[in-house]
């Protein structure tokens, strides 16, 4: 899942991003309601997580205008501000989560699994596909009855790919979902990760199919 957060605190923003980098999620984080604007025009992200009171522009603001021009994008109210008024108004405003600081990062990222799930309308972090068991939340992998071990960037693929089954990803889109954007990485990334991830599907019914001058194909072969 590629997430922005949109916080002015510096220290609790580069903690969470951190914590969303080691739990396998890019994470990308600016300061303010209008520099989120020019990201979001310009870039698709799965899910905001938004603070309320910021430089400017409010959080509020900025959700009313999403939702205005029609943005679904799931978004995740972050806040010191805790009265029932103020849920009450991002939630109608057209928040799909509401979490008041100081929080646990196991809830929060737990909450923004829920709210993937929920818009890919599935119920369960474990994903089946025939003889191949992927579970979202611990980043493990069974192919029939053995345990697969992934690496971080595996397991951001492998994840990415079953979200988008019978789908052409470019690499410039696989890219884009596996790294921020202050992260550096080489053009042969993506294919050396898909290489290894490759080889450790073999034997399941999950297929990555090279689509020549498009992109990348996952397909489960019955």
């Amino acid at each position: 899942m590629r997430i922005l957060l949109v916080e002015d605190n510096e220290p609790l923003a580069e903690a969470t991003q951190e914590y969303f980098r080691d739990q396998g999620h890019p994470l990308d984080w600016c300061g303010s309601a209008e520099s989120a604007e020019g990201l979001l025009a310009h870039q698709g992200f799965d899910l905001l997580i938004l603070d309320i009171n910021l430089p400017g522009k409010s959080g509020f603001q900025l959700l009313q205008q999403l939702r205005s021009r029609g943005d679904s994008v799931p978004v995740l109210v972050l806040t010191a501000r805790a009265e029932v008024d103020d849920r009450v108004s991002a939630l109608d405003l057209g928040a799909d989560d509401y979490l008041v600081k100081p929080f646990d990062f196991r809830e929060l990222i737990a909450r923004c699994r829920a709210l993937l799930r929920r818009q890919q309308g599935v119920s369960s972090s474990e994903l089946v596909c025939g003889n191949l068991v992927y579970n979202s939340a611990t980043s493990s992998l069974r192919i029939g009855s053995e345990a697969v071990e992934l690496r971080l960037r595996e397991s951001q693929l492998l994840e990415l790919f079953l979200g988008s089954l019978d789908r052409i990803l470019t690499k410039e889109h696989i890219a884009n979902q596996l790294y921020r954007f202050d992260e550096a990485y080489t053009p042969n990334a993506v294919e050396q990760t898909l290489t290894r991830l490759r080889k450790k599907l073999q034997g399941s019914v999950l297929h990555i199919k090279t689509v020549r001058g498009l992109g990348y194909l996952a397909h489960v072969d019955d």
